[in-house]
């Protein structure tokens, strides 16, 4: 039978590596926490395309699309859902934009579970928010193929309530005595939330959610600015990989959390740096807005593509970005590579 029991299984985790990522990770929140207490209303840009990203991508993990236009009305709240898909990213805005402002306000126990996931179907007729499965599930892969093979077998139905409530509860004692470092306990109770899959739909979108909630809760608030659910989304196979091997022996307690809070603790990490890159670059710097978009096609080891210039220059107008461009590729500081909508550039260093 699976028992819930963090505060026994956490120090076989502090691996060199993951300690070295911890450490990391503790560096960039004493620092940042600062800054964004400090300078929170020129991050707003930054505040607007992490959440366009993140009601995205978490919903394009799970094969949920509309256009580029209709994500981001949908995201900034500036249209109404028109078919179902919209319904289900809009709902994942709300139950977003509820933890952004109330994370302080909201303890993570199997009601609260309950009513996320009501939010996240409150647009649309369904009436599976808010319940938990009422019938076994599986998780499936499909194979090259077509055909599917079962990848795991989540806790049954019966088991659910009890278990939302065990992880809960387990979390939250191991938090209250600082027995764990949070960004251990995070991921091992997101597993676990997975592994349970206590609910028919939503919860790949509902794990997300909570990584950021409780995150938020203790102070690792990057996933504002930057978009965690994004990195994830563009690691994907990396995520399915982790998840599949950690979840490995789960039901007889045997399984290993490593590989899937290395795995975590990088992406939290790498939001970090990415955050650090763009406020070195946005505010920072004293330089002209052409100057700053040089700057960061010079500090990119590689190629970088428009939009990726503009989500780390949110305050700077798309007309300016191409004409910079356009600028930069005539003078020959940059290189221009493909075409229409995969055109990149890299910076000249022969020139």
């Amino acid at each position: 039978m699976r028992t819930y029991n963090y505060k026994n299984n956490w120090q076989k985790l502090l691996t060199p590596e993951i300690v070295a990522m911890l450490t990391q990770i503790h560096e960039f929140k004493g620092k940042q926490n600062l800054f964004i207490e400090s300078k929170a209303d020129v991050l707003t840009g930054l505040l607007d395309i992490a959440k366009i990203q993140s009601v995205e991508s978490s919903n394009k993990i799970e094969g949920i699309y509309t256009s580029d236009d209709r994500i981001k009305k949908l995201a900034l709240e500036k249209t109404h859902p028109s078919n179902r898909a919209e319904e289900e990213i809009a709902g994942y805005r709300e139950v977003l934009k509820t933890i952004h402002e109330n994370h302080d306000n909201i303890n993570v126990t199997p009601n609260i579970i309950l009513q996320l996931h009501r939010d996240l179907y409150k647009y649309g007729v369904s009436s599976k928010g808010g319940q938990y499965k009422s019938s076994d599930n599986i998780i499936e892969e499909e194979l090259s193929d077509g055909t599917k093979r079962v990848r795991f077998k989540p806790l049954e139905a019966w088991a659910t309530p009890q278990a939302i409530e065990q992880i809960c509860e387990e979390f939250a004692e191991v938090l209250k005595d600082d027995l764990i470092d949070p960004l251990i306990a995070i991921p091992m109770f997101i597993l676990d939330f997975l592994c349970i899959h206590p609910f028919g739909d939503g919860n790949g979108r509902m794990s997300r959610l909570l990584t950021l909630l409780l995150l938020y809760r203790s102070e690792y608030i990057v996933g504002k600015y930057i978009s965690i659910e994004k990195m994830i989304e563009e690691t994907k196979d990396q995520y399915y990989e982790t998840l599949q091997m950690s979840s490995i022996g789960w039901h007889e307690n045997e399984n290993d959390y490593e590989p899937f809070v290395k795995y975590m603790l990088g992406v939290i990490l790498q939001a970090y740096r990415e955050f650090s890159s763009r406020v070195q670059i946005l505010i920072e710097s004293n330089l002209s807005k052409p100057e700053r978009i040089a700057r960061i096609i010079e500090d990119t080891l590689g190629k970088i593509t428009k939009q990726e210039i503009m989500q780390k220059c949110p305050d700077i107008s798309d007309t300016t970005v191409q004409r910079t461009l356009n600028e930069l590729v005539k003078s020959h500081k940059i290189i221009k590579q493909s075409g229409g909508r995969y055109t990149s550039y890299i910076w000249n260093r022969e020139d």
